[in-house]
């Protein structure tokens, strides 16, 4: 081949052919840039459509009365003192027509022009979560409620024509934003073909002289107001939902509840007349008051007909609830036995509570109030109900306010947001109170709350993990508390220990009694039908107290075998496996090692031994050996179940201790069935307090048994016997454990004395044994 010339290789380098000449640096370095380019990929913008907006104001907000208070907070954070809300061109019934229009208007601070443009027309600004985060307040001083950035499309759950005038403070023109989008459908299609949102246009004009928003008169519920010449007016129409006047008062309640409908006390009082808000509705001209509400019912019933009110705070810090009900003041810490015996507590910390102490409580302070009231047909006096008072409280649950606002749609009727009503449906009715019987108010702070945020719905709080979950189970621990203690003492007043007296005084008999005595002024016939109905009362009652003996008696079984049985049990799993060992190898086919055989069943024989021993102790529980009363030396029953409950205190490292008093074995005429359980009951309420006690406190129980006085002290140094207990620990189906107890066991140990002429009590102060509870057995048979 013949080389080429030199112009032919200028030629061929000029058409750029490739491998002819070096390339200069511009052209490498471009060649590099594309290169990279390539490599990356392009970089494409997020470009919504325009149909993004109904997803945001007619899909995302449930309903118009959640979107009406979108707006109507939108004015609280502009400081208005009023907003009113007018549906012009409605008949008497709220019916609309073409010519409807929903009005909005406020003296709040308006918007400027930089606002509008920059902020309004930018859908999710931050403008007000920067401002929360380096301020906090409006102008006025409010805790600023929006953040989201996206409240403006509220308004279209409401209508497809929106036009807002609003005006500025010292403004001498006011702005006018028009959005009309009535001419296009839910999708946003033009010619078959989706719009972008930036394909549609917001409309701003300046009216100079103001027109609307003047220093005029203006009419607001029954009286008449000079406006300020600044504020907001917002005109929706070609509105898109139907409206009625049950609607309309539904919405009017949603505002009336908007700031808290309690009282919270003279400073909440005093801020609100510092700083008032007031929300009206009007239709065309008229004033609608609406009578739904009935605030003066519901607050003589919140004053005058609760069974208590319960008023306080809990202390993330300290991890504490502090709080008044009726006139005591209590301070119980999350970790307190009467918290962690509840089933809420230990779903949400832990069996022993060791998720709260590993990451402790992580949702901020909050307060409280909770109202309680008494459905049942047998309340008495200021807390029997009529209907429309029980009714008027249904209708009020339990509210909550971040920073005096309420979040909705917590405290509705139909909302259960602290799955109150789902707990008892599907776990355990008598958990909790039910939702119809308890209104109130919980109150949290942005600033001392900042993971407890609003939903983009804004209908509840954004599941934010552990802050959300520890609110939430917070607030069921102590409804939970308050369903278990001071109710159920509640109850237990009203009802049990009047049905008790009414059986131990014998009053039946007496009225019967009375009236025999006066017999012989009746009729032969009446005569014979009374003597009849008392001598069928005397076998009835002599029947009955047959089968409740009998159920006492096998109750007092159960429970004294379910106290031992857990280490029976782990005795006979012992050798169970060792037994299991032995035959796996066996079947092998292999020579055993006669040594390692022997030490097998030592080991199954020893195991066994155990079973036996404590089902012999046991065996005397049962009724072949209950008619047998003999004298029974005390100090040889408490060994027997001291042995049974032997595995169980050295695993919680309680020390045993029984202490004789007198010359001679303190001894009691009795049945070695009675003294079991009464003893079997006494350690496992000990071993059980004692456990929930810090692992570095030293555990003790102490027995103190004197021959002299014929007494015993049975005591322990756990967290003692609540003030609030003390009258009622003895009553059946009342227990200090919370829902792990069954309110049993003291209960029969004092019929069982009973029956014997002896008596339980809690120990005076004179002869307590040691710092927790002590419990005095009287053995000296009381007179009768």
């Amino acid at each position: 081949m013949t080389p080429p010339t030199d112009k032919k290789k200028r030629a061929s380098s000029a058409k750029g052919l490739p491998g002819r000449t070096k390339s200069s640096p511009a052209a490498v370095k471009k060649a590099a840039s594309k290169r990279t380019n390539n490599e990356q990929g392009d970089k494409i913008p997020l470009r919504p459509y325009a149909r993004l907006l109904t997803m945001l104001g007619d899909q995302l907000i449930r309903n118009e009365r959640v979107a009406l208070v979108e707006l109507i907070k939108n004015a609280y954070d502009a400081d208005a003192s009023w907003v009113k809300v007018t549906f012009e061109n409605f008949d008497e019934d709220f019916a609309s027509t073409a010519a409807s229009k929903i009005i909005i208007e406020d003296d709040g601070v308006g918007m400027s022009e930089s606002i509008i443009r920059d902020h309004w027309a930018n859908p999710a600004t931050p403008v007000k979560l920067l401002s929360k985060a380096a301020v906090g307040r409006s102008p006025g001083g409010r805790i600023v409620q929006g953040e989201k950035g996206i409240g403006r499309f509220a308004l279209l759950k409401l209508g497809r024509n929106i036009q807002i005038t609003t005006r500025t403070d010292k403004a001498d023109e006011e702005r006018v934003v028009t959005l009309d989008l009535s001419g296009y459908d839910t999708d946003f299609l033009q010619g078959g073909k989706p719009l972008f949102l930036d394909n549609l246009r917001v409309g701003l004009k300046r009216v100079k002289p103001a027109e609307l928003i003047v220093r005029d008169s203006i009419k607001l519920g029954a009286r008449r107001k000079t406006r300020k010449p600044y504020g907001t007016r917002i005109e929706i129409s070609h509105l898109t939902s139907t409206w009625s006047r049950r609607k309309v008062e539904g919405v009017y309640e949603d505002m009336a509840r908007l700031q808290s409908i309690f009282a919270l006390g003279p400073e909440d009082k005093k801020r609100r007349d510092a700083d008032p808000f007031e929300v009206l509705i009007h239709r065309n001209d008229r004033h609608e008051t609406f009578e739904a509400e009935r605030r003066e019912t519901l607050e003589s019933l919140l004053e005058n007909n609760t069974v208590f009110r319960i008023e306080g705070k809990f202390d993330n810090k300290q991890q504490a609830f502090d709080f008044k009900i009726g006139r005591r003041n209590r301070h119980i810490k999350l970790d307190d036995p009467e918290f962690a015996g509840l089933a809420v507590f230990k779903e949400a910390f832990g069996k022993k509570g060791e998720e709260l102490r590993r990451r402790g409580v992580e949702c901020g302070p909050f307060g409280f109030a909770f109202f309680v009231f008494d459905f049942s047909p047998d309340a008495q006096g200021a807390r029997l109900l009529s209907k429309p008072d029980r009714e008027l409280i249904r209708d009020h649950r339990i509210y909550l306010y971040r920073d005096g606002i309420r979040v909705y749609p917590y405290g509705d009727k139909d909302d259960d947001w602290l799955q109150i009503d789902t707990r008892r449906g599907t776990v355990r009715a008598a958990e909790f109170l039910s939702n119809d019987q308890v209104t109130g108010y919980v109150t949290i702070t942005q600033q001392e709350n900042p993971e407890l945020r609003d939903k983009t719905s804004r209908e509840g709080l954004v599941d934010t993990g552990h802050p959300t979950e520890d609110f939430i189970s917070l607030l069921q621990i102590f409804l939970a508390w308050v369903r278990a203690k001071p109710y159920h003492q509640y109850r237990q007043d009203l009802k049990v220990k009047g049905d008790v007296q009414v059986f131990k005084s014998q009053r039946v008999q007496g009225a019967l009694d009375d009236l025999l005595s006066k017999a012989d002024q009746l009729p032969a016939p009446m005569q014979e039908t009374l003597q009849t109905a008392e001598r069928d009362y005397r076998a009835e009652r002599r029947y009955l107290v047959q089968r409740a003996e009998a159920t006492e008696n096998l109750a007092g079984v159960g429970l004294s075998v379910e106290s031992a049985s857990h280490d029976l049990q782990l005795a006979m799993h012992s050798a169970l496996r060792t037994i299991d060992t032995l035959l796996s190898e066996a079947h092998r086919g292999d020579t055993l090692d006669p040594e390692h055989v022997l030490r097998e069943l030592q080991a199954i024989r020893g195991a066994l031994s155990f079973v036996d021993t404590q089902l012999r102790d046991l065996q005397q529980l049962f009724k072949t050996t209950k008619q047998r009363r003999k004298d029974i030396r005390v100090i040889e029953v408490l060994e027997k179940v001291a042995r049974l409950f032997k595995g169980m205190t050295d695993r919680a490292k309680i020390t045993v201790t029984m202490q004789t008093v007198g010359t001679g074995p303190l001894v009691a005429k009795t049945t070695d069935a009675v003294l079991l359980q009464l003893f079997l009951n006494l350690f496992d309420n000990a071993v059980y307090w004692l456990d929930t006690q810090p692992a570095n406190k030293v555990r003790k129980i102490e027995i103190v048994l004197d021959s002299e006085r014929q007494q015993l002290v049975f005591a322990d140094n756990g967290p003692g016997i609540a003030d609030d207990d003390l009258p009622y620990i003895f009553e059946p189906f009342y227990s200090g454990k919370g829902q792990e107890g069954r309110g049993l066991g003291l209960y029969i140990a004092r019929q069982l004395l009973d029956r014997h002429d002896y008596r339980i009590d809690v120990a005076p102060k004179r002869d307590r044994a040691l710092s927790g509870a002590n419990f005095l057995i009287s053995f000296v048979e009381e007179a009768q």
